[in-house]
């Protein structure tokens, strides 16, 4: 990669940066580009060099933010068959690396929740398409288990997914705003016995 290219990846995660945490703290509607282009300390041109309004770059911070974690879910399922492991043991490890990434990226992770609940936005249809692309990793790991046997063919696949991104979603915002006391490790823990079926305190 040249340097020009590298330089201009630098300043579009400068902008992501100050961008998500401008709009988490004060709206979307609320925050200006000049805000923005300050936050990240570089010239107000410089946004609209990269992009073409305001609108655009929440669309591509979407698009980047979605990305990582997408990115971060397949290496986990990837680094468990590299090792033998089996599905279940794969949904668990994903479960691991979608908390890391909330806690890494906190601000982002609420921003992502709260417009899941919007359908006025200009950005809605790219929305929909990152978060498909992310739970789209779940899915593949799900139904692989269920062809292995691993896990019940009576599992809804595609609902069964959304409900695990979703779990570990809102867990990890639950614990971000209210347990922060816990560790990471605490809330593994606890979402792994929620995978593996045992809050209903039988014994196989």
């Amino acid at each position: 990669m040249d340097s020009t290219s590298t330089r201009r990846r630098a300043t579009r995660a400068k902008l992501y940066e100050a961008a998500v945490t401008l709009i988490a703290e004060q709206g979307f509607s609320a925050t200006t580009v000049d805000e923005i282009a300050e936050r990240a300390g570089v010239a107000k041109g410089t946004v609209y060099y990269n992009f073409k309004s305001k609108t655009e770059l929440f669309e591509e911070l979407l698009r980047f933010g979605v990305g990582l974690l997408t990115t971060s879910l397949q290496r986990a399922a990837d680094e468990t068959a590299e090792r033998g492991g089996t599905k279940v043991e794969a949904l668990d490890a994903m479960i691991r690396a979608g908390l890391v990434f909330i806690d890494r990226y906190p601000a982002f992770t609420q921003l992502y929740v709260a417009e899941l609940w919007r359908t006025n936005r200009a950005w809605q249809s790219t929305l929909l398409v990152v978060r498909q692309e992310a739970v789209a990793v779940v899915e593949k790991v799900l139904r692989e288990g269920v062809e292995a046997g691993e896990l019940s063919e009576e599992i809804d696949v595609p609902l069964t997914a959304a409900a695990l991104v979703g779990m570990v979603l809102v867990a990890a915002l639950d614990w971000q705003a209210f347990q922060r006391e816990r560790s990471l490790d605490d809330v593994h823990g606890a979402l792994s016995l929620l995978l593996h079926g045992r809050v209903s305190g039988r014994r196989d």
